[in-house]
């Protein structure tokens, strides 16, 4: 009875040197411990230490590499038939440069956030609607700043906090937060994209 390997990678894996083996892009699993840490160790491949970026690797051509090694080893994947490796350097990023985009990127999203607001106002014409609301209720003209004005910038406060469900370290609930999972979303499209482009490119080759 011939063993069995069992193979998982995830749709981005990110390496830090360019020697690259089997055990930093997938999770093993073999009843055979002897071939299981041959395999840890097979190389996968040898990028250009020069050129950090995202390589696409096809999960079939990484199962033909190990059956040269082991033809007799039953191979399943359980995980993706393609994924990508990202090479970054160690020590590479550049701290000063990742906190300027870190708060350029919270200025942008404050600013618009706020621009947004005050358009929608003017197009519902808001401040006329609190003066019309505020004049029947208490039969008395309003001077621009009543409690309707002041409960509403409040609850546009709130209500952001709520819909986020994030405060700094504070969560309201476990749930993933919107922006966690448009930007998870926006990761995936992202693969996605590296990955068809490359199978194209290859085809037009």
């Amino acid at each position: 009875m011939s063993d069995t390997l069992y193979i998982q990678t995830e749709q981005n894996v990110e390496v830090h040197h360019p020697h690259v083996y089997l055990q930093d892009i997938a999770k093993l699993s073999c009843s055979n411990a002897k071939i299981l840490n041959r395999l840890r160790v097979m190389p996968v491949a040898n990028l250009d230490p020069d050129k950090p970026g995202r390589y696409v690797i096809c999960a079939m051509d990484l199962i033909k590499d190990i059956q040269q090694k082991e033809p007799d080893l039953d191979i399943t994947n359980i995980g993706e038939p393609t994924f990508i490796i990202t090479y970054q350097k160690e020590g590479s990023v550049n701290v000063v440069l990742r906190w300027c985009k870190v708060i350029f990127v919270c200025l942008a999203t404050f600013f618009g956030a706020g621009f947004s607001i005050m358009t929608f106002n003017n197009d519902v014409d808001v401040p006329a609607l609190f003066e019309q609301i505020y004049t029947q209720v208490t039969g008395q003209a309003t001077d621009g700043f009543s409690v309707l004005e002041a409960s509403y910038s409040i609850g546009i406060g709130f209500g952001v906090l709520f819909f986020f469900n994030h405060f700094g370290k504070m969560k309201l609930t476990d749930d993933p937060t919107p922006m966690q999972v448009q930007m998870r979303l926006y990761e995936d499209d992202v693969n996605t994209t590296i990955m068809e482009d490359d199978s194209r490119n290859s085809e037009n080759k």
